[in-house]
């Protein structure tokens, strides 16, 4: 039998206030627990709750970002549970009348086309607390500085159709939010994480199948592998005789495997009811108008204006627009060098290696677009080539400077006299007499092979200092004398 996967994302995104949602509490990551939590956020008797303003401007900015509804009335709810990291025995979180509504999200999946995915809903939500099992021998700390941040959950339509779909449209989301500068993005502290429900049916079947949730969900590499684990599962289950039990599991990395964590609950076992500590809230027009003037390009446009106005491929262009850092940086340096293939080509392959390597984003990047803008502008007009360019960057990597110090701390400039190339030609051809000979007894398709050999001494020669054309092009006139 052949089948076909649904998939849903509900994305928790950290809103960056200076404070929490309801409380003046910092918001500060890694401080000693339990520092920064507030009466109100230990939910003391007698405490209320005052509604962090920031945090409704950063909900509609997203809203306005994914050309959703933004309801101009929107309540705040009491989500009833218990878990020991919340002291409230309930979650304050929006669920009737959330504040962002119906809207889209395209993404751009492996084979260059576009899909676009629905966003059913982003409601404003307090964060939970945090267990901490690993410093307690047999029992369990309770951190609640987290306790009352500001989340901003992102729940999908069920029209992911595979694991790879799935990243795509979490790395969108995380591109957008961080374009937004309404969240930093970062997956390690907890700040993006991902829950994502998946279900599998009969291929051609319309009724959706019985679903699953894994929990919890922090990185794009384990989004993809836990996905891709329970699909088989299912599917296996299914074909052995068994059902799939709607619940909630948790995906463990070291075993490549999702387990059972508990059974999924539905929405009337949380028992919600307007919160009534909060007011409705109210967002006037004009506010919303007033924030569509201030939305910066978004990463959609930026792909589609890279493509446009510097001809690169969608591929490059969603490469290079995704992250507002790693734009920014891109543009800067093909403003220096005025090539934006050439730019392109730097930044997404020596730079990128660097940063993969160093394991460093592009704002903690040793070299500096104005140093590699720099760097391209000799390359431009030869007086370095391509190879001896990556010895300069290294060196720029290194703290060394910028390529015209180093160049010439290191006598790097290339060699471009003709005269200079065809004595040390000469020579080159003099020492290997014999090969010379055998290139021209042969044919066409093993002198191609042979003149390789010919470029491979002429630069050892020149210590990789002649300009790599012009030894071609006399090397080509020499031997074909």
């Amino acid at each position: 039998m052949q089948w076909e996967t649904v998939i849903g994302l509900e994305i928790h995104a950290q809103l960056a206030t200076d404070t929490k949602i309801f409380s003046g509490s910092a918001t500060t990551f890694g401080a000693a627990p339990n520092t920064q939590a507030s009466l109100i956020d230990l939910a003391m008797p007698g405490t209320l709750p005052v509604l962090n303003q920031e945090a409704v401007r950063m909900a509609c900015m997203f809203g306005l970002a994914v050309d959703a509804d933004i309801a101009e009335h929107n309540i705040f709810a009491r989500k009833n549970y218990f878990y020991p990291d919340l002291p409230k025995g309930y979650q304050t979180s929006q669920m009737d009348h959330p504040i962002v509504g119906l809207g889209h999200l395209d993404i751009a999946l492996e084979d260059g086309s576009i899909k676009r995915i629905g966003i059913t809903r982003a409601h404003l939500e307090e964060d939970a607390g945090k267990s901490l099992h690993e410093d307690f021998s047999g029992m369990t700390g309770i951190d609640l500085n987290r306790a009352g941040t500001p989340l901003l959950e992102i729940v999908s339509e069920p029209e992911l159709s595979n694991a790879k779909e799935a990243v795509a449209y979490a790395r969108a989301i995380h591109t957008l939010v961080r374009y937004l500068n309404i969240c930093d993005g970062n997956m390690a502290e907890g700040s993006f994480r991902c829950d994502c429900n998946v279900s599998v049916r009969p291929k051609g079947q319309t009724e959706l199948g019985t679903r699953t949730e894994i929990k919890n969900v922090n990185s794009f590499r384990f989004i993809e592998r836990a996905i891709n684990y329970e699909i088989q599962r299912q599917i296996e289950l299914i074909e052995d005789g068994g059902q799939v039990v709607q619940e909630t599991r948790l995906y463990d990395p070291n075993k490549d495997e999702t387990r059972s964590m508990r059974t999924k609950e539905e929405a009337n076992d949380y028992r919600y009811f307007p919160c009534p500590d909060l007011l409705p809230v109210h967002i006037p027009r004009e506010l919303l108008d007033n924030l569509r003037k201030q939305l910066p390009e978004l990463p959609a446009q930026k792909r589609e204006r890279f493509e446009q106005e510097f001809g690169l491929s969608t591929y490059d262009a969603s490469v290079l627009s995704a992250s507002r850092e790693m734009a920014d940086y891109f543009e800067a340096v093909e403003k220096i060098c005025q090539d934006a293939k050439l730019a392109t080509n730097w930044v997404m392959g020596e730079l990128s290696s660097l940063l993969n390597k160093e394991n460093l984003e592009i704002s903690q990047s040793p070299v500096t677009a104005e140093q590699l803008g720099g760097m391209l502008l000799r390359i431009k007009d030869n007086t370095i080539s391509g190879k001896i360019a990556k010895m300069v960057f290294e060196a720029m990597a290194a703290g060394e400077g910028d390529a015209d110090q180093i160049i010439e701390q290191r006598g790097l400039k290339q060699v471009t006299d003709s005269g200079a190339i065809e004595a040390m030609l000469d020579e080159v051809l003099a020492a290997n007499a014999e090969q010379v000979e055998q290139y021209r007894a042969s044919d066409e398709n093993k002198r191609g092979k042979m003149f390789g050999f010919f470029v491979g001494q002429a630069m050892r020669a020149s210590k990789g200092k002649a300009n790599p054309q012009q030894v071609n092009e006399l090397l080509k006139k020499k031997l074909d004398q």
